[in-house]
């Protein structure tokens, strides 16, 4: 019986993202025309969706090392399926073309387990950018979140480049932006990322509007706030867990849409007596990073030094932007 040889070392993937029409088959396109990228290296490449623009293999500086293979269905997407066309081509490494109406997580939950993303692009029609990221924001930001560089297509001379370089922060501090012109010239983002308060002052102010970049800055980065004292308005919250003279205080956060809202809340120790559920408060605090039961692992743990009640802010939510 013949079987076909599978590939047991690591296969880099190149996954490509975006909706239709945002330019993704034809930077794979340019890619596989380019003789530095296709030296005879098997690949495979995978199309998730039907884009308007087809693939000229002829053009491929290597057309007979590239194999293609449209994956219409999710349900086509699981680690067997995936190994075994790797095997049929034979491939090195894989191309992924991804329809963006299906979120990453489907995607690498069907990776062989030999398989990782070795680079992720997300592309963006600049013309259509602010009515999928209303319309659609939770696929925009699951794209926004993960990937290396997020390229907006088809820009014009004059953009808000301010407001586009907020929302992909709001997603994602890690990611390169790229801004691609209709004449074809590209330029990079080059907006330095600051925290929008003084970590030097001594007690640093988290404004309202700066919340949600706080809360996930010290979830992310939690060493740098250590012994750090800020000013917080914020909400209590008290449970039969907690200990005497220790409340939870914190805010809902809007990660990226209305279904997608979580409570952001930090332990603080040494806090005012007969204070009540769910009040207002404007707090300063000194954080510690040190293991606490609640969390039941090291994380900020807020020091109380005073506070004082207040009103509910206008925007009891709080927003990346």
């Amino acid at each position: 019986m013949n079987t076909l040889p599978i590939r047991y070392e690591k296969i880099k993937v190149f996954l490509f993202t975006g909706f239709l029409d945002s330019g993704k088959s034809t930077f794979i396109q340019q890619t596989l025309e380019n003789i530095n990228f296709c030296t005879g290296e098997k690949t495979l490449l995978l199309l998730c969706e039907e884009g308007e623009a087809e693939f000229q293999r002829k053009q491929f500086a290597n057309p007979d090392s590239v194999t293609v293979q449209y994956i219409l269905s999710q349900e086509e997407l699981h680690p067997e399926y995936l190994t075994q066309l790797a095997a049929s081509a034979d491939a090195s490494r894989v191309i992924i073309e991804y329809n963006g109406m299906w979120t990453i997580d489907v995607l690498e939950k069907s990776f062989p387990e030999n398989w990782y993303i070795f680079r992720e692009m997300l592309f963006i029609d600049t013309s259509t950018f602010q009515i999928y990221n209303t319309n659609m924001r939770q696929l925009m930001y699951d794209k926004l979140k993960s990937c290396t560089v997020a390229v907006f297509n088809k820009s014009e001379d004059i953009l808000d480049k301010a407001w586009l370089h907020k929302v992909v922060r709001s997603a994602s501090r890690r990611c390169d932006i790229a801004y691609q012109y209709k004449d074809g010239h590209v330029e990079y983002d080059d907006i330095e990322d600051h925290e929008p308060y003084d970590l030097n002052c001594p007690v640093i102010q988290i404004k309202d509007e700066d919340f949600a970049y706080w809360s996930r800055d010290i979830s992310e980065h939690p060493g740098k706030y250590d012994g750090k004292t800020i000013q917080v308005t914020c909400q209590t919250v008290l449970n039969h867990n907690m200990q005497k003279q220790e409340i939870g205080i914190g805010r809902y956060v809007m990660v990226c849409c209305e279904n997608d809202i979580e409570f952001f809340g930090l332990i603080c120790e040494n806090t005012m007596k007969n204070i009540e559920n769910y009040s207002w408060i404007t707090l300063t605090g000194k954080i510690q990073i040190k293991y606490h039961e609640s969390y039941r692992k090291t994380g900020p743990v807020l020091s109380f030094i005073n506070a004082q009640e207040c009103q509910a802010p206008d925007q009891k939510i709080a927003t990346f932007y």
